[in-house]
């Protein structure tokens, strides 16, 4: 039987963002972006700007909206920030495409197609009536949930850019040719790293653009000890102890019974080792409820473990004080879009182990923030090893945040899209942008430090920044192949 809506779409909601001024982060950012910010949104006053998504909140991408948009209003640019809206129907369909354009074998069923696609033309339809779309200049799309609202769309005069959070390197084919004849009508694509581009989308299309973390938001603004213990002693953490905590969504790909796994390795040379695994619920993450009964019943009589949630009254204070508090982060993610919450957890000088997995290794390149890892066995040993060698954490955490510093604050994420809007407005290709500009890494696409001779490299006449020896190496070997 076809399926039905049981009622009509409600109208989309328009999400309510503070005041946050580019002034602010004069001492936080490094200088020469906040300069080159303002150079390039003067050229883009006055342009209006829609960004669409699934949730305001739970993940990365509602975190990221909060500061963005705020950011590109102080700018001179008038923006919104809008969340479609759909039936569980239509948010367990979305997060089966989110599985499979991560490689899980689990396609589209018929009926999921027609609830998706039903539900983006109620969508679609919705922002037709608003009096308002069709002087958008700018519509940002994020993931896949409201990917195929463009071809609906058709009496807008915007240009379109659809912004990919999610690791798309191995996309189930099947799911991937769905969802790429939705993402065809679009003016430019925007994923987290090269390596998530599908081969079939032209590069003509394509920036890469890595996302930030924002040093001023309740999750990361400065925390002092005495008051980060408090907070985590109010809801049974024991401060004193040694800690280590996963902060993610409840997801299969995060692997968090790893995660238990490599703790309860571990217990046995640390005493006191306590372990927390806190989660996110968001509205358009069904499953997430689901991995929540499988970790509970997996921990139930274990005592050292405490599972919590953004449901249960842990909020961004809390996830700070976890952050501060714990002697190591962890993210044993198999697959993984970014992973703000390593910047995160660098920016607060503490060090992670994390899954080689999506932007992890971005972030802790070079050594700098942690160890990487591909195992549960070698979670648990570099655990150990980072719990016990109390120099080398400190290192390692202090040139995490070095690189966080450089390259993962939301000034510098705002820099690279307004760039890319910037280009767009003239005429220019989005796959131009990176390889042209002096101040993104031909590999990474991460702004480098003007004048920074670190990491470089010659060809064709042309000199090269790199934003670590990793970035170059790739590059080199890249340039080998192509010979």
């Amino acid at each position: 039987m076809p399926w039905k809506p049981r009622r009509e779409v409600r109208p989309m909601q328009t999400v309510d963002t503070g005041d946050l001024a580019l002034d602010a982060y004069h001492a936080v950012a490094p200088e020469w972006i906040l300069d080159s910010l303002v150079s390039v949104a003067e050229r883009l006053r006055g342009a209006r700007v829609l960004h669409l998504s699934a949730t305001p909140y739970g993940g990365g991408v509602s975190e990221l909206l909060r500061s963005v948009v705020p950011l590109y209003n102080d700018l001179g640019l008038h923006t919104e920030w809008q969340i479609i809206n759909g039936e569980p129907a239509f948010f367990a369909a979305t997060k089966k495409l989110h599985n499979a354009l991560q490689g899980a074998p689990d396609p589209l069923t018929a009926t999921d197609r027609a609830v998706y696609e039903e539900t983006t033309r109620r969508n679609a339809a919705d922002l037709g009536e608003d009096p308002d779309f069709v002087s958008w200049d700018f519509v940002f799309v994020h993931d896949p949930q409201p990917a195929a609202l463009r071809p609906f769309a058709s009496d807008s005069r915007a240009r379109w850019i659809w912004r990919c959070h999610i690791d798309t390197s191995q996309p189930h084919p099947e799911a991937w040719r769905y969802l790429e004849k939705f993402i065809a009508p679009y003016d430019a694509t925007v994923f987290t790293l090269a390596e998530f581009v599908p081969p079939s989308l032209s590069s003509d299309r394509v920036d890469v653009i890595p996302p930030a973390i924002d040093p001023l938001s309740p999750k990361n603004m400065s925390l002092d000890e005495r008051t980060a213990h408090a907070v985590l002693n109010w809801i049974g953490i024991e401060p004193a102890q040694p800690l280590i905590t996963q902060v993610s969504r409840f997801d299969p790909w995060k692997d968090p019974l790893g995660v238990i796994e490599a703790y309860r390795l571990v217990r046995d040379e640390v005493p006191d080792l306590q372990l927390a695994l806190v989660g996110s619920m968001a509205l358009d993450d069904p499953e997430a409820w689901e991995v929540y009964r499988t970790i509970s019943d997996a921990t139930r009589t274990d005592s050292g473990v405490h599972v919590f949630t953004n449901l249960t009254g842990v909020g961004n204070i809390e996830v700070n004080a976890f952050q501060r508090t714990s002697a190591v982060m962890v993210q044993k993610s198999i697959r993984e879009g970014f992973g703000l919450v390593v910047s995160e957890a660098l920016w607060k000088n503490t060090p992670v182990v994390a899954g080689r997995a999506g932007g992890i290794p971005l972030q802790v390149a070079d050594d700098s923030g942690g160890v990487l890892v591909d195992s549960t066995e070698g979670c648990a040993k570099a655990l150990a090893e980072l719990l016990t060698d109390h120099v080398r954490s400190a290192a390692l955490a202090a040139a995490g945040h070095e690189r966080v510093h450089r390259h993962f604050l939301v000034p510098r994420l705002v820099l690279d899209e307004l760039t890319l809007l910037d280009g767009l407005a003239h005429g220019d290709q989005p796959g131009a942008l990176m390889t042209r500009s002096g101040h993104r890494d031909p590999i990474c696409g991460l702004s480098t430090t003007p004048g920074d001779e670190s990491f470089t490299a010659l060809r064709d006449g042309v000199l090269h920044r790199f934003c670590s020896q990793a970035c170059r190496t790739a590059y080199l070997a890249s340039g080998r192949k192509n010979r």
